[in-house]
């Protein structure tokens, strides 16, 4: 089967009529002390990316090459890192990353919901001559070519189309949930049903929105305007735009499929489990989401940064990496790692063992240390002789854990040991 995922080598004529905002200014609570310092978008995620980079590289590679991002909370690192990884547009094409703090819209207010976001920034929509308006998260990890959608989009006439894939039922209160007609056209559409037994199919599963919206311009336009004067509104597409334009739009689903026609990869990654089973898939001898595709590549800033080194000690034990992803400037010591990520640039030393873990960059872990089942944030400094991830009890007065077990180590409650 063909490869859907593709990279346009040209742009067709749906990426030269295409626009996309990227929704990048979270707060992403859910990810605890992971997103205290940085948005979620620019948390790490696979040894030398950042979750943004997913968004941005199915972007490019789908030859979308006009791309605003709407930023906010703890938004330094973000635009620092948008900076550097996407200077290299040519603006003389008409390709640019625009970068869209809050307190430049409309209102110089914060964005107060998903579709004010895109409304306080509809100039560079007006700056720009775009007929399909593709609308983003920029906290989600998965692969996606956008324009057989955007085709979808313009031959089924649709007002809006929204990417959906087949979730099982237990997880509709997480997300937009929808209903549809035999031609795909959208008949109901819920925003977390705490009771989801209305929408299931039969296979069991619901239809969920991934959050990846095509609006035809004209639409869009005229739905952010009346939605901005409703006083009422929480101007959130999910919860206001999208429940009322059933009424007066037409709305269709697009089906997320790889190319074996199967369910497509794509990956939520919104909580300290989402994050860390995410983490965790990548370890696999044949993981579904391929950072090693040449079709598909995904692009980020990286620093020059020397080889992965591994090493004996003093006494000469040998250091032992396996079922492992391990980034750059790395170097370990007489240590063993198993079924783990290291990020770049971290230090394991001599008698160490970190078994299914994530080390974010500029970690350094002592003598000694076990690290089971564990997220140690970025630039620990882990002590010798620590041990994490084998007493619970001991983790939880120490440290945070999840339900699952899973150990979320930070500098400052490293601070208060």
């Amino acid at each position: 089967m063909r490869h859907l995922n593709k990279p346009a080598h040209y742009i067709n004529e749906y990426a030269r009529e295409s626009i996309a905002f990227v929704l990048a200014g979270g707060r992403g609570t859910r990810l605890g002390s992971l997103t205290r310092v940085r948005a979620k978008p620019a948390t790490p995620f696979g040894g030398k990316y950042r979750i943004i980079d997913f968004t941005m590289s199915n972007c490019i590679n789908s030859g979308i090459r006009r791309v605003g991002v709407m930023t906010q909370y703890n938004a330094l690192g973000l635009i620092s890192h948008l900076q550097r990884t996407w200077g290299h547009l040519v603006s003389e094409r008409g390709e640019f990353v625009s970068l869209l703090p809050a307190h430049l819209g409309t209102s110089n207010n914060w964005y107060t919901g998903t579709a004010d976001a895109i409304y306080q920034n509809l100039t560079l929509l007006e700056h720009n001559s775009a007929e399909y308006v593709v609308i983003l998260a920029g906290d989600h990890v998965y692969s996606m070519n956008y324009l057989p959608m955007i085709e979808a989009h313009a031959k089924s006439q649709s007002d809006v189309t929204i990417a959906c894939i087949e979730t099982p039922a237990k997880y509709a209160d997480q997300f937009g949930v929808v209903q549809t007609n035999h031609e795909g056209t959208i008949t109901q559409f819920v925003e977390k049903p705490k009771d989801p037994s209305p929408y299931v199919q039969e296979d069991g599963n619901v239809l969920a929105s991934m959050g990846i919206y095509v609006f035809s311009r004209k639409a869009l336009i005229e739905m952010l305007e009346e939605d901005h004067q409703n006083e009422h509104s929480s101007h959130d597409f999910g919860n206001d735009i999208l429940p009322k334009a059933l009424h007066t739009h037409k709305l269709s689903t697009f089906r997320f499929r790889d190319e074996n026609g199967d369910i497509g990869y794509w990956r939520d990654v919104g909580t300290i489990e989402a994050y860390y089973d995410a983490s965790m898939e990548l370890v696999a001898p044949v993981p579904r989401l391929n950072l090693y595709d040449n079709q598909w590549p995904v692009w980020t800033y990286q620093e020059q940064l020397p080889p992965v080194k591994l090493t004996h000690d003093s006494e000469g034990q040998h250091a032992s990496a396996r079922d492992s992803l391990i980034s750059a400037g790395s170097v370990f010591v007489g240590s063993r790692i198993s079924r783990s990520l290291c990020c770049y640039n971290v230090r394991i030393d001599a008698g160490s063992e970190v078994h299914q873990s994530i080390l974010l960059p500029n970690v350094h872990v002592g003598k000694n240390c076990v690290i089971h089942h564990a997220i140690i944030d970025e630039g620990c400094e882990i002590p010798d002789g620590i041990v994490i991830g084998e007493d619970a009890e001991d983790d939880s007065n120490r440290f945070s854990i999840t339900e699952n077990g899973v150990v979320l180590v930070t500098r400052e409650t490293l601070e208060n040991l």
